[in-house]
């Protein structure tokens, strides 16, 4: 089973996004800060890193940037998504392998997310 980390704040967002990468079989890790981010357990190696832009404690784009400059996890795509930046803003404070606008379509996240970790 497949295993995708969540980094979203705002709770509804990340109950659905849950709930349907949970239905779509992979295993969720959600978390609803940075902070609970850095303190997840680092034995549990993720195949991607979904990230929110704008989170209370932060910006997605540096946890994006710290997660690609560390050779343990530099190899994990990363899907930013966000309802206020667009992906060429994006791509000049971090890259991610794949970006998403807010409101989603949940068809397209399903298909972006097999994509990125080879499950399609």
């Amino acid at each position: 089973m497949k295993t995708v980390c969540i980094l979203e704040d705002e709770p509804a967002i990340r109950e659905v996004l849950e709930f349907l990468l949970s239905s779509e079989n992979y295993h969720v890790l959600p978390f609803s800060s940075i902070n609970e981010f850095n303190n997840r357990d680092l034995t549990i190696v993720p195949d991607l890193f979904l990230l929110d832009v704008m989170l209370t404690d932060g910006f997605g784009t540096d946890v994006c940037n710290a997660i690609k400059n560390n050779v343990s996890t530099s190899h994990i795509p990363v899907m930013m998504m966000s309802a206020h930046a667009k992906l060429f803003e994006m791509q000049k404070v971090c890259i991610p392998d794949e970006f998403i606008s807010k409101p989603f379509d949940l068809n397209d996240i399903v298909t972006k997310v097999g994509r990125l970790i080879n499950t399609d």
